[in-house]
Protein backbone atom coordinates (compact mmCIF):
# COMPACT_ATOMS: atom_id res chain seq x y z
CA UNK A 1 0.00 0.00 0.00
CA UNK A 2 2.80 2.62 0.96
CA UNK A 3 4.67 1.78 -2.32
CA UNK A 4 1.76 2.27 -4.15
CA UNK A 5 0.79 5.34 -2.88
CA UNK A 6 4.44 6.72 -3.81
CA UNK A 7 4.13 5.35 -6.98
CA UNK A 8 0.61 7.13 -7.39
CA UNK A 9 2.55 10.26 -5.96
CA UNK A 10 5.66 10.12 -8.38
CA UNK A 11 3.39 9.85 -11.63
CA UNK A 12 1.03 12.18 -10.67
CA UNK A 13 3.78 15.07 -10.17
CA UNK A 14 5.53 13.38 -13.55
CA UNK A 15 2.28 14.22 -15.29
CA UNK A 16 2.13 17.45 -13.69
CA UNK A 17 5.92 19.19 -14.93
CA UNK A 18 5.04 17.43 -18.47
CA UNK A 19 2.07 19.98 -19.09
CA UNK A 20 4.67 22.54 -17.72
CA UNK A 21 7.18 21.89 -20.15
CA UNK A 22 7.58 24.20 -23.29
CA UNK A 23 10.07 21.92 -25.18
CA UNK A 24 10.32 18.19 -25.90
CA UNK A 25 12.93 16.06 -24.00
CA UNK A 26 14.65 13.13 -25.80
CA UNK A 27 15.01 10.28 -23.64
CA UNK A 28 18.67 9.42 -22.78
CA UNK A 29 20.24 6.04 -21.92
CA UNK A 30 18.23 3.83 -19.07
CA UNK A 31 18.04 4.58 -15.20
CA UNK A 32 21.03 2.24 -14.08
CA UNK A 33 19.93 -0.88 -10.87
CA UNK A 34 21.44 -1.64 -7.92
CA UNK A 35 21.16 -4.15 -5.46
CA UNK A 36 19.67 -2.18 -2.64
CA UNK A 37 21.87 -2.09 0.82
CA UNK A 38 24.49 -4.71 -0.62
CA UNK A 39 26.41 -4.34 2.46
CA UNK A 40 25.83 -6.02 5.61
CA UNK A 41 24.05 -4.22 8.24
CA UNK A 42 26.95 -2.61 9.89
CA UNK A 43 29.29 -1.85 7.23
CA UNK A 44 29.57 1.91 6.17
CA UNK A 45 28.16 2.11 3.01
CA UNK A 46 28.14 5.56 0.38
CA UNK A 47 30.60 6.83 1.53
CA UNK A 48 31.46 10.20 0.83
CA UNK A 49 33.68 13.69 1.85
CA UNK A 50 33.72 17.16 1.87
CA UNK A 51 35.32 20.40 2.99
CA UNK A 52 34.71 21.51 6.67
CA UNK A 53 36.48 24.44 7.20
CA UNK A 54 40.07 25.21 7.12
CA UNK A 55 42.38 22.09 6.86
CA UNK A 56 39.34 19.68 7.77
CA UNK A 57 36.91 17.07 5.68
CA UNK A 58 33.99 15.92 6.47
CA UNK A 59 33.36 12.02 6.40
CA UNK A 60 29.41 11.11 5.66
CA UNK A 61 28.40 7.04 5.37
CA UNK A 62 25.60 5.32 6.24
CA UNK A 63 24.89 2.22 8.18
CA UNK A 64 22.04 -0.27 8.55
CA UNK A 65 22.43 -0.78 12.02
CA UNK A 66 21.34 2.44 14.28
CA UNK A 67 23.83 1.16 16.89
CA UNK A 68 27.32 1.98 14.79
CA UNK A 69 29.38 4.13 16.22
CA UNK A 70 30.06 7.58 14.05
CA UNK A 71 33.88 7.90 14.91
CA UNK A 72 36.76 7.97 12.18
CA UNK A 73 40.07 6.42 11.83
CA UNK A 74 42.71 7.85 9.78
CA UNK A 75 46.71 8.63 9.21
CA UNK A 76 48.69 9.04 5.86
CA UNK A 77 49.72 4.75 5.92
CA UNK A 78 48.01 2.04 4.52
CA UNK A 79 46.27 0.42 7.92
CA UNK A 80 47.90 2.97 10.36
CA UNK A 81 45.45 5.02 11.80
CA UNK A 82 47.30 8.23 13.89
CA UNK A 83 44.03 9.61 14.43
CA UNK A 84 40.57 9.11 15.39
CA UNK A 85 37.62 11.27 15.43
CA UNK A 86 34.24 10.91 16.71
CA UNK A 87 31.52 12.64 15.00
CA UNK A 88 27.53 12.63 15.03
CA UNK A 89 24.63 11.32 13.46
CA UNK A 90 21.37 11.43 12.12
CA UNK A 91 18.24 9.66 10.38
CA UNK A 92 14.98 10.57 8.82
CA UNK A 93 11.80 9.00 7.95
CA UNK A 94 10.10 9.77 4.66
CA UNK A 95 5.80 8.32 4.71
CA UNK A 96 6.84 4.45 4.54
CA UNK A 97 10.44 5.19 4.44
CA UNK A 98 13.26 5.09 7.09
CA UNK A 99 16.92 5.49 6.69
CA UNK A 100 19.62 3.87 7.69
CA UNK A 101 22.23 5.88 10.51
CA UNK A 102 23.92 8.67 8.77
CA UNK A 103 26.91 8.98 10.11
CA UNK A 104 28.93 12.77 9.74
CA UNK A 105 32.36 13.24 11.37
CA UNK A 106 35.31 15.91 10.72
CA UNK A 107 38.29 15.07 10.93
CA UNK A 108 41.64 17.34 10.87
CA UNK A 109 43.99 18.92 10.71
CA UNK A 110 44.89 17.59 7.42
CA UNK A 111 47.83 18.76 5.74
CA UNK A 112 47.32 20.05 2.16
CA UNK A 113 48.02 17.91 -1.29
CA UNK A 114 48.37 14.66 1.05
CA UNK A 115 46.96 11.08 0.58
CA UNK A 116 45.37 10.02 3.60
CA UNK A 117 43.71 6.53 4.68
CA UNK A 118 40.77 6.19 6.66
CA UNK A 119 38.18 3.77 8.16
CA UNK A 120 35.06 4.47 9.33
CA UNK A 121 32.65 3.08 12.54
CA UNK A 122 36.09 0.34 13.04
CA UNK A 123 35.01 -1.73 10.08
CA UNK A 124 34.47 -2.49 6.58
CA UNK A 125 36.77 -1.21 3.65
CA UNK A 126 39.64 1.18 4.14
CA UNK A 127 38.98 4.13 2.27
CA UNK A 128 41.72 6.64 0.80
CA UNK A 129 41.22 10.74 0.10
CA UNK A 130 43.98 13.16 -1.13
CA UNK A 131 43.30 16.88 0.11
CA UNK A 132 43.33 19.49 -2.21
CA UNK A 133 46.48 22.05 -2.51
CA UNK A 134 47.04 24.99 -0.47
CA UNK A 135 48.09 27.10 -3.05
CA UNK A 136 47.85 27.33 -7.11
CA UNK A 137 47.13 24.95 -9.65
CA UNK A 138 44.01 23.46 -8.22
CA UNK A 139 41.44 21.79 -10.43
CA UNK A 140 37.82 21.16 -10.14
CA UNK A 141 35.20 19.31 -11.90
CA UNK A 142 31.97 20.18 -12.05
CA UNK A 143 29.09 18.59 -13.27
CA UNK A 144 25.48 19.44 -12.76
CA UNK A 145 21.73 17.43 -12.48
CA UNK A 146 23.69 14.20 -12.26
CA UNK A 147 20.67 11.30 -11.52
CA UNK A 148 21.15 7.75 -12.19
CA UNK A 149 21.58 6.58 -16.19
CA UNK A 150 23.54 5.04 -18.73
CA UNK A 151 25.00 8.71 -19.39
CA UNK A 152 25.89 9.34 -15.59
CA UNK A 153 27.25 6.42 -15.54
CA UNK A 154 29.81 7.62 -18.80
CA UNK A 155 30.18 11.20 -16.85
CA UNK A 156 31.43 9.81 -14.20
CA UNK A 157 33.97 7.78 -15.60
CA UNK A 158 35.14 10.60 -17.80
CA UNK A 159 35.68 12.69 -14.48
CA UNK A 160 37.53 9.83 -12.48
CA UNK A 161 39.96 10.43 -15.70
CA UNK A 162 40.38 13.53 -14.46
CA UNK A 163 43.49 14.72 -12.20
CA UNK A 164 40.84 16.93 -10.32
CA UNK A 165 41.01 18.16 -6.73
CA UNK A 166 37.19 18.92 -5.86
CA UNK A 167 34.19 18.42 -7.33
CA UNK A 168 31.71 20.79 -7.76
CA UNK A 169 27.82 19.97 -8.24
CA UNK A 170 25.22 22.71 -8.97
CA UNK A 171 22.03 20.75 -7.82
CA UNK A 172 19.79 17.97 -9.28
CA UNK A 173 22.02 14.97 -7.49
CA UNK A 174 20.07 11.73 -7.35
CA UNK A 175 16.66 12.49 -9.22
CA UNK A 176 15.00 10.27 -6.16
CA UNK A 177 12.14 12.62 -6.50
CA UNK A 178 10.47 11.31 -3.26
CA UNK A 179 11.39 7.55 -4.09
CA UNK A 180 13.73 7.60 -1.16
CA UNK A 181 15.93 4.44 -1.95
CA UNK A 182 16.74 6.51 -5.40
CA UNK A 183 19.25 8.19 -2.50
CA UNK A 184 20.56 5.28 -1.27
CA UNK A 185 21.42 3.80 -5.14
CA UNK A 186 23.01 7.14 -5.71
CA UNK A 187 25.16 7.06 -2.71
CA UNK A 188 26.76 3.80 -3.99
CA UNK A 189 26.77 5.05 -7.39
CA UNK A 190 29.02 7.66 -6.38
CA UNK A 191 31.54 6.49 -3.65
CA UNK A 192 33.93 5.09 -5.82
CA UNK A 193 34.40 9.17 -6.45
CA UNK A 194 32.90 10.92 -3.96
CA UNK A 195 34.53 8.75 -1.06
CA UNK A 196 38.48 9.88 -2.80
CA UNK A 197 38.20 13.77 -3.33
CA UNK A 198 35.64 16.31 -1.38
CA UNK A 199 31.94 17.00 -3.07
CA UNK A 200 31.11 20.34 -2.85
CA UNK A 201 27.13 20.13 -3.55
CA UNK A 202 24.51 22.36 -3.69
CA UNK A 203 20.07 21.80 -3.85
CA UNK A 204 18.32 22.05 -7.11
CA UNK A 205 14.31 21.28 -7.80
CA UNK A 206 14.47 17.33 -7.39
CA UNK A 207 16.12 17.24 -4.13
CA UNK A 208 13.10 19.65 -2.50
CA UNK A 209 10.58 16.74 -2.18
CA UNK A 210 7.94 18.42 -0.21
CA UNK A 211 4.78 16.59 0.34
CA UNK A 212 2.53 19.39 1.10
CA UNK A 213 1.80 20.10 4.84
CA UNK A 214 3.12 15.98 5.60
CA UNK A 215 7.04 16.74 4.88
CA UNK A 216 9.26 20.05 4.70
CA UNK A 217 11.47 20.87 1.59
CA UNK A 218 15.01 19.25 1.35
CA UNK A 219 14.44 16.85 4.40
CA UNK A 220 16.64 14.06 2.55
CA UNK A 221 19.01 16.63 1.09
CA UNK A 222 20.19 18.22 4.37
CA UNK A 223 20.44 14.99 5.50
CA UNK A 224 22.76 13.28 3.61
CA UNK A 225 24.55 15.91 2.05
CA UNK A 226 25.59 18.07 5.05
CA UNK A 227 28.33 20.70 3.53
CA UNK A 228 30.22 23.63 5.95
CA UNK A 229 27.54 25.93 6.72
CA UNK A 230 27.85 26.18 9.94
CA UNK A 231 31.69 26.98 9.34
CA UNK A 232 30.80 29.75 6.58
CA UNK A 233 28.65 31.17 9.08
CA UNK A 234 25.75 30.14 7.31
CA UNK A 235 22.08 29.53 9.52
CA UNK A 236 21.29 27.26 6.55
CA UNK A 237 22.50 24.18 4.36
CA UNK A 238 21.25 25.48 1.27
CA UNK A 239 24.11 28.56 1.16
CA UNK A 240 27.67 28.50 2.02
CA UNK A 241 31.02 29.34 1.19
CA UNK A 242 34.39 27.65 1.41
CA UNK A 243 37.84 28.59 0.56
CA UNK A 244 40.73 26.53 -1.13
CA UNK A 245 44.01 27.17 -3.12
CA UNK A 246 43.16 30.94 -3.87
CA UNK A 247 39.80 30.66 -4.49
CA UNK A 248 36.52 31.93 -2.48
CA UNK A 249 34.05 29.59 -3.92
CA UNK A 250 29.83 30.39 -2.98
CA UNK A 251 27.15 27.79 -3.01
CA UNK A 252 24.02 29.70 -3.29
CA UNK A 253 20.08 28.72 -2.58
CA UNK A 254 18.18 28.43 -5.56
CA UNK A 255 14.89 27.63 -3.80
CA UNK A 256 15.08 29.26 -0.51
CA UNK A 257 14.04 33.06 -0.08
CA UNK A 258 16.83 35.30 -1.73
CA UNK A 259 15.17 39.08 -1.84
CA UNK A 260 17.07 41.68 0.22
CA UNK A 261 14.87 40.96 3.45
CA UNK A 262 16.03 37.35 3.50
CA UNK A 263 18.87 35.63 5.43
CA UNK A 264 20.55 34.07 2.61
CA UNK A 265 20.89 37.95 1.18
CA UNK A 266 22.51 38.97 4.57
CA UNK A 267 24.71 35.96 4.37
CA UNK A 268 26.04 36.44 0.93
CA UNK A 269 26.28 40.32 2.23
CA UNK A 270 28.25 39.38 4.92
CA UNK A 271 30.33 36.59 3.23
CA UNK A 272 31.73 38.89 -0.03
CA UNK A 273 32.51 41.44 2.59
CA UNK A 274 34.84 39.11 4.35
CA UNK A 275 36.63 38.06 1.08
CA UNK A 276 40.73 38.75 0.91
CA UNK A 277 41.33 39.34 -2.61
CA UNK A 278 44.54 38.63 -1.87
CA UNK A 279 44.47 35.52 -0.14
CA UNK A 280 41.57 34.48 -2.68
CA UNK A 281 41.90 36.28 -5.93
CA UNK A 282 39.17 34.17 -7.87
CA UNK A 283 35.47 34.37 -6.21
CA UNK A 284 33.40 31.43 -7.99
CA UNK A 285 29.82 31.27 -7.34
CA UNK A 286 27.11 28.39 -7.75
CA UNK A 287 23.44 27.91 -7.52
CA UNK A 288 20.76 25.16 -9.53
CA UNK A 289 18.84 27.97 -11.54
CA UNK A 290 20.93 29.82 -14.43
CA UNK A 291 20.56 33.79 -14.91
CA UNK A 292 21.79 33.53 -18.54
CA UNK A 293 19.97 31.01 -21.03
CA UNK A 294 19.47 31.40 -24.66
CA UNK A 295 17.83 27.61 -24.14
CA UNK A 296 13.92 27.69 -24.52
CA UNK A 297 14.04 25.40 -21.58
CA UNK A 298 13.56 26.97 -17.84
CA UNK A 299 13.59 30.18 -20.22
CA UNK A 300 13.33 33.30 -17.27
CA UNK A 301 13.17 30.81 -13.83
CA UNK A 302 16.47 33.01 -12.45
CA UNK A 303 15.19 36.12 -12.98
CA UNK A 304 13.70 37.36 -9.49
CA UNK A 305 17.19 35.81 -8.36
CA UNK A 306 19.23 37.61 -10.50
CA UNK A 307 17.57 40.84 -9.64
CA UNK A 308 17.81 40.50 -6.19
CA UNK A 309 21.68 39.15 -6.08
CA UNK A 310 23.22 39.90 -9.37
CA UNK A 311 24.72 43.61 -8.34
CA UNK A 312 26.24 42.27 -4.78
CA UNK A 313 28.15 39.99 -7.32
CA UNK A 314 29.05 42.14 -9.57
CA UNK A 315 30.12 44.60 -6.99
CA UNK A 316 32.22 42.14 -5.38
CA UNK A 317 33.90 41.41 -8.40
CA UNK A 318 32.39 37.65 -8.70
CA UNK A 319 34.73 35.65 -11.41
CA UNK A 320 32.68 32.86 -12.51
CA UNK A 321 29.26 31.70 -12.20
CA UNK A 322 28.39 28.10 -12.84
CA UNK A 323 24.45 26.68 -12.66
CA UNK A 324 22.42 23.72 -13.82
CA UNK A 325 18.78 22.97 -14.47
CA UNK A 326 18.83 23.29 -18.06
CA UNK A 327 19.74 20.07 -19.70
CA UNK A 328 22.63 21.37 -21.91
CA UNK A 329 25.77 23.62 -22.25
CA UNK A 330 26.19 27.10 -22.43
CA UNK A 331 29.03 29.54 -21.85
CA UNK A 332 29.16 33.33 -21.86
CA UNK A 333 31.42 36.10 -22.27
CA UNK A 334 31.75 38.52 -19.03
CA UNK A 335 28.40 40.17 -18.96
CA UNK A 336 26.40 42.18 -16.36
CA UNK A 337 22.31 43.35 -16.25
CA UNK A 338 21.97 41.26 -19.55
CA UNK A 339 24.56 42.81 -21.89
CA UNK A 340 28.32 42.36 -22.40
CA UNK A 341 30.62 43.39 -19.24
CA UNK A 342 34.47 43.27 -19.39
CA UNK A 343 34.26 43.55 -15.32
CA UNK A 344 31.16 40.70 -14.79
CA UNK A 345 31.28 37.37 -14.46
CA UNK A 346 31.23 34.88 -17.17
CA UNK A 347 28.10 32.53 -17.01
CA UNK A 348 28.13 28.59 -17.29
CA UNK A 349 25.08 26.22 -17.72
CA UNK A 350 25.83 23.26 -16.81
CA UNK A 351 22.79 20.47 -16.05
CA UNK A 352 23.99 18.08 -18.43
CA UNK A 353 25.79 15.50 -16.31
CA UNK A 354 22.79 12.83 -17.01
CA UNK A 355 19.54 12.90 -15.89
CA UNK A 356 16.98 10.87 -17.14
CA UNK A 357 14.52 13.41 -18.21
CA UNK A 358 17.22 14.26 -21.40
CA UNK A 359 18.81 17.11 -23.34
CA UNK A 360 17.37 20.54 -23.87
CA UNK A 361 18.25 20.81 -27.42
CA UNK A 362 15.61 23.88 -28.67
CA UNK A 363 17.32 27.63 -28.47
CA UNK A 364 16.29 30.32 -28.60
CA UNK A 365 18.05 33.21 -31.53
CA UNK A 366 21.80 33.35 -29.51
CA UNK A 367 22.11 36.12 -27.93
CA UNK A 368 25.36 38.78 -28.10
CA UNK A 369 26.58 37.38 -24.77
CA UNK A 370 26.56 33.78 -25.78
CA UNK A 371 29.73 32.05 -27.10
CA UNK A 372 29.16 28.62 -26.96
CA UNK A 373 26.40 26.31 -26.18
CA UNK A 374 24.98 22.68 -27.37
CA UNK A 375 22.68 20.06 -25.68
CA UNK A 376 24.77 17.15 -25.24
CA UNK A 377 25.78 15.44 -21.59
CA UNK A 378 28.95 16.02 -20.25
CA UNK A 379 31.00 17.44 -17.54
CA UNK A 380 33.46 20.11 -17.30
CA UNK A 381 36.76 21.32 -15.43
CA UNK A 382 38.25 24.45 -14.16
CA UNK A 383 42.27 24.75 -13.28
CA UNK A 384 42.72 27.74 -11.56
CA UNK A 385 46.78 28.18 -12.47
CA UNK A 386 47.79 30.76 -10.67
CA UNK A 387 46.06 34.38 -9.53
CA UNK A 388 45.67 35.73 -12.74
CA UNK A 389 44.52 33.29 -15.59
CA UNK A 390 41.95 29.58 -14.95
CA UNK A 391 41.46 27.19 -17.86
CA UNK A 392 37.76 26.09 -18.53
CA UNK A 393 36.74 23.26 -20.71
CA UNK A 394 33.85 21.76 -21.15
CA UNK A 395 34.24 17.48 -22.52
CA UNK A 396 31.30 16.23 -24.38
CA UNK A 397 30.22 12.70 -23.81
CA UNK A 398 30.43 11.56 -27.34
CA UNK A 399 29.84 7.88 -27.73
CA UNK A 400 31.34 7.34 -23.98
CA UNK A 401 34.69 9.27 -25.20
CA UNK A 402 35.33 12.57 -23.46
CA UNK A 403 35.89 14.62 -26.36
CA UNK A 404 36.96 18.63 -25.39
CA UNK A 405 34.25 20.57 -27.34
CA UNK A 406 34.93 23.92 -25.44
CA UNK A 407 37.55 25.61 -24.04
CA UNK A 408 38.52 28.86 -22.98
CA UNK A 409 41.35 31.10 -21.25
CA UNK A 410 39.81 33.01 -18.14
CA UNK A 411 41.63 36.34 -16.97
CA UNK A 412 40.90 37.02 -13.02
CA UNK A 413 39.04 40.33 -12.44
CA UNK A 414 41.63 41.14 -9.64
CA UNK A 415 44.42 40.93 -12.58
CA UNK A 416 42.00 43.49 -14.71
CA UNK A 417 41.39 46.17 -12.10
CA UNK A 418 37.53 45.64 -11.87
CA UNK A 419 38.38 44.65 -8.40
CA UNK A 420 40.26 47.88 -7.22
CA UNK A 421 37.48 49.79 -9.02
CA UNK A 422 34.42 48.49 -7.76
CA UNK A 423 36.20 48.24 -4.08
CA UNK A 424 34.46 51.80 -3.00
CA UNK A 425 30.84 50.45 -4.74
CA UNK A 426 30.65 47.34 -2.02
CA UNK A 427 31.25 49.72 0.64
CA UNK A 428 27.47 50.30 0.19
CA UNK A 429 26.97 46.92 0.63
CA UNK A 430 28.38 46.48 3.88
Amino acid sequence: MGANLMLFIFLFLSIISSFRADYVRPQPRQTLHFPRNPKSSSQPHQVHISLAGDKHMRVTWITKVHSAPSYVEYGTSPGEYTSVSQGESTSYSYIFYKSGKIHHTVIGPLKAGTLYYYRCGGEGSEFQLKTPPSQFPITFSVAGDLGQTGWTKSTLEHIDLCKYDVHLLPGDLSYADYLQYRWDTFGELVEPLASTRPWMVTQGNHEKEDLLIFKAPFDSYNARWKMPFEESGSSSNLYYSFEVAGTHVIMLGSYTDYDESSDQYAWLKADLAKVDRERTPWLVVLFHVPWYNSNKAHQGEGASMMAAMEPLLYTAGADIVISGHVHAYERSKRVYAGKSDPCGAVHITIGDGGNREGLAHKYNLQPEWSVFREASFGHGELKMVNLTHAFWSWHRNDDDEPVKSDQAWITSLVSSGCVTQKNHQLKKFR
